[in-house]
């Protein structure tokens, strides 16, 4: 009986030690492939920097829709996901956020008005499960 008991002991034992370090790796992200420059025409970096300017227009307390007006440098980082880092140019355009329409709008062209950008996002992808997120975007005035 009291072979059992140290079986059943020892079986236990292993079990929390290994639901233990399973809850550790929980909380970290294991990068299968550190960030490397990808093609900005790729389709999921299109998709990415897509979703950043609606989360970006979202957030923005501007009356104008911004777009991009240049990319500068696209990489990708293999985790559980599919991170994009993207560094782009944006400018405000002629488009009122009221107006709804974004996609064919025109950058201000009166210098009152003109406002551009440097842009760093991060935006992890899931494709798989048709998930984006904006992980880190940093704005700052050219």
């Amino acid at each position: 009986m009291a072979k059992h008991h140290q079986a059943l002991l020892l079986l236990v034992a292993t079990v929390v030690a290994l639901v233990c370090t399973r809850v550790q790796a929980w909380g970290s992200v294991k990068v299968v492939r550190k960030f490397q420059d990808i093609s900005s025409s790729y389709v999921y970096v299109q998709q990415a920097l897509w979703f950043a300017m609606q989360e970006y227009n979202k957030a923005s307390n501007d009356m104008y829709f911004f777009k991009v007006m240049e990319i500068l440098k696209t990489q990708e980082q293999v985790t559980d996901s599919l991170d994009y880092l993207l560094e782009v140019k944006i400018a405000r355009t002629m488009c009122k956020k009221v107006s709804g329409e974004n996609e064919n709008c025109l950058f201000q062209q009166d210098p009152q008005m003109q406002k551009m950008l440097f842009c760093t996002f991060i935006v992890s992808s899931k494709p798989w499960k048709f998930e984006l997120t904006v992980v880190k975007q940093k704005c700052q005035d050219i």
